[in-house]
């Protein structure tokens, strides 16, 4: 007599048959469904064993999920800059006050070589033999009252 054939001893015979009808395998679950169970594993004090047991899961499926998450995170922040480019303009420029016009001069061989500067209203003339530092100086102090 064979081990399997339980038809001819009694005392071995199977008492319990379990039927399992539908699909088996494994489950599946929905992108919304798993993002939900990461969500409420990510709150403040959450164990993530606990979450896993309450959905039928184990804690190891739901660090994997969590893994996964992160790693389509990184890589969609990868695909987008992290900033928001900045556009940056000049400021439009405010009209001076008006100021009465002064007749110009007719130019005169003394006149040749020397610098005329405006600066917010200000009008300066530099002249030949002028010192640089004396001039840079006043240009600095100009722009300064300005």
């Amino acid at each position: 007599m064979s081990g399997l054939d339980l038809t001819l001893d009694p005392e071995r015979q199977p008492r319990r048959f379990e039927v399992i009808n539908g699909a088996g395998g494994r489950r599946q679950w929905s992108v919304d469904d798993k993002a939900q169970i990461i969500a409420e594993t990510l709150e403040p004090n959450a164990i993530v064993s606990e979450v896993a047991r309450r959905y039928g899961l184990r804690p190891q499926q739901v660090f994997a999920w969590r893994r996964e998450a992160r790693k389509q995170a990184a890589s969609a922040q990868q695909e987008f800059p992290a900033f928001v480019p900045a556009v940056v303009t000049s400021p439009t420029p405010e009209p001076a006050p008006k100021r009465p016009a002064r007749p110009r001069k007719k130019k005169s061989a003394r006149d040749a070589g020397v610098i005329e500067l405006e600066i917010d209203g200000i009008a300066m003339r530099v002249g030949r033999g002028a010192d640089t530092k004396t001039v840079a100086a006043v240009i600095r102090a100009l722009k300064a009252t300005s």
